[in-house]
């Protein structure tokens, strides 16, 4: 158990409820696991409006006039966006003037493991967009419509580079948290889907094969380049020919089977590069399948994520090579995207 804090006595009615709150929190993660001993507690200083009190792992505040979630977190770990930790560990949605608040000032439970379950994260996958739904064709009406369920329904969007920190082990997410990514490089996806993800402020990943660049229904460069310069498009490799990577060749010898593998992640992973000065740390397998070369070739290169096309979410011991992408069919209604966001996996006791 650590020592206990020494909070300084403000004169406002409901100080030994926040002690009480902040004793208790402090107590159920010592008992979880013990952390080394560690330096006394800063004091409360008087310029910190609301602060209780605060050491090395909480802050106790108290809201003050014009608080949110983003302003706690800016003020006391630095980053607006993680506004989100002292809206879960409170369980609040909103904040209110003069409510007693915890703020986690560290990482908690940065794999997403509960006694219940554990936290998945679905990587959403689109390909066209266009005003004649098919299975692979979702029309503008429809993304709109998705993209609005998910911003009012409180799901965030992350990038697939922040989703890599998850499965590392080295950030916590959002229990609601989603990934969006869009496949081949359609001119669509500048026209109808980008603008609508610029609406809702949602990052997304575009996996590009690259000889499809120049087509008439192809993205241009340019076009590229000004998504990637909004900060909100990652263009990560997608193969060169979008040929099945595990299927050899009538008549192809193993050597120019591996040969023809290494330009199909060597092509694409140059020309985003030199085109958009952007390093490939993720792969799209054509088609979703992949085998031991095809992983060991993206691993060569430097390329870290690969994902497939394999239904379902992903927990943070998925194997990073064979990621799991749900399908997002431009047939199906809002109810079935709904139930593609499967963000929690619940476990039976034995």
């Amino acid at each position: 158990m650590r020592p206990p804090l020494r909070l300084p006595r403000p004169e406002r009615p409901g100080w030994r409820r926040a002690l009480a709150l902040l004793t208790v929190t402090l107590i159920v993660a010592a008992c979880a696991a013990p952390p080394p001993r560690a330096p006394e507690p800063e004091p409360a200083r008087a310029g910190d409006a609301g602060l209780l009190g605060r050491d090395l792992d909480f802050a106790v505040v108290v809201a003050q006039d014009g608080d949110d979630f983003a302003s706690l977190a800016a003020r006391y770990l630095g980053d607006a966006k993680k506004g989100w930790w002292v809206a879960e560990f409170n369980n609040v949605e909103r904040v209110q003037p003069g409510q007693d608040l915890v703020v986690p000032l560290r990482p908690r439970n940065a794999i997403g493991v509960y006694a219940n379950g554990f936290q998945t994260i679905p990587i959403l996958c689109y390909h066209r967009f266009g005003p004649n739904r098919s299975s692979m064709t979702v029309t503008a009406a429809a993304f709109e419509s998705q993209m609005e369920y998910l911003a009012r329904n409180g799901y965030r969007v992350i990038s697939l580079a922040q989703f890599a920190r998850f499965i590392e082990g080295k950030e916590p997410m959002p229990k609601k948290t989603v990934v969006i990514t869009i496949d081949d490089g359609y001119r669509a996806t500048y026209q109808v889907a980008y603008p609508i993800l610029r609406k809702y402020g949602f990052p997304a990943t575009v996996y590009l094969y690259s000889d499809f660049v120049g087509a008439a229904d192809a993205m241009t460069w340019p076009q590229m380049q000004e998504m990637v310069r909004s900060g909100l498009i990652e263009i990560q490799p997608h193969s060169k020919t979008h040929a099945n990577l595990t299927v050899k060749l009538p008549g192809e010898s193993d050597a120019r089977y591996a040969e023809r593998v290494r330009r199909e992640v060597e092509a694409p992973v140059g020309v985003i590069n030199e085109r958009l000065s952007l390093a490939s740390f993720s792969y799209a397998y054509p088609y979703g399948d992949v085998n031991e070369l095809v992983a060991d070739v993206l691993a060569r290169q430097g390329v870290h994520l690969g994902v497939t096309v394999t239904a379902g979410g992903n927990g943070f011991f998925a194997y990073p090579y064979m990621l799991r992408r749900t399908m997002i069919f431009g047939t199906e209604d809002l109810e079935v995207f709904k139930a593609k966001l499967a963000t929690f996996a619940r476990t039976t006791a034995r």
